[in-house]
């Protein structure tokens, strides 16, 4: 249904992953500036508010708000140094969140010219189920999945088998 529609194979995997959980009518708060992704959601049907850009290890304001019902974070809690805070400081009772996997083969991720493009955390997948769980969160679907490239070598290889992404969905105890 979606084959050639999206720049990423990840948007397309996220969308259905979304769909499978968030129905349109459920005022999302996406973590991060308004993204390609963002408006994808938008197109889609959903209520998406996005964060105006504060750096939510400090300011945490834009989570306490109650006028939304599930939480995104796609591709953002790699960044943060304090993702215990915030999940602790979410006024909602969903939320779906996706990370990059920490490969074995490759460092973690860090621009050389934005100092705040970085990763601070490239998680194990038992290292996010285990943040959810210590912040009360009960994860209700997971998904894992590879991005490849069309290089040769062996990183390509690897990155042809490895799973790079992973999503959950968890709802609050």
């Amino acid at each position: 249904m979606y084959e050639n529609t999206f720049p990423h194979k990840r948007y397309k995997l996220t969308l259905e992953f979304l769909q499978k959980h968030i129905h349109p009518s459920e005022k999302i708060l996406d973590l991060g500036v308004a993204n390609p992704f963002s408006k994808i959601m938008a197109n889609e049907g959903y209520i998406v508010n996005n964060t105006d850009g504060e750096d939510l290890d400090f300011n945490q304001s834009a989570l306490q708000k109650s006028n939304y019902d599930v939480l995104t974070a796609f591709e953002i809690f790699e960044h943060l140094l304090n993702p215990f805070t915030v999940l602790q400081n979410v006024a909602c009772n969903k939320l779906i969140i996706s990370v990059p996997l920490r490969l074995w083969f490759s460092p973690a991720y860090k621009s050389k010219t934005d100092m705040w493009d970085r990763h601070y955390h490239e998680f194990e997948d038992w290292q996010l189920d285990w943040l959810l769980e210590k912040t009360g969160w009960v994860i209700k679907d997971r998904k894992k999945w590879t991005n490849p490239s069309k290089k040769l070598g062996i990183r390509p290889f690897l990155r042809k088998i490895t799973p790079r992404y992973y999503i959950i969905y968890a709802e609050r105890i």
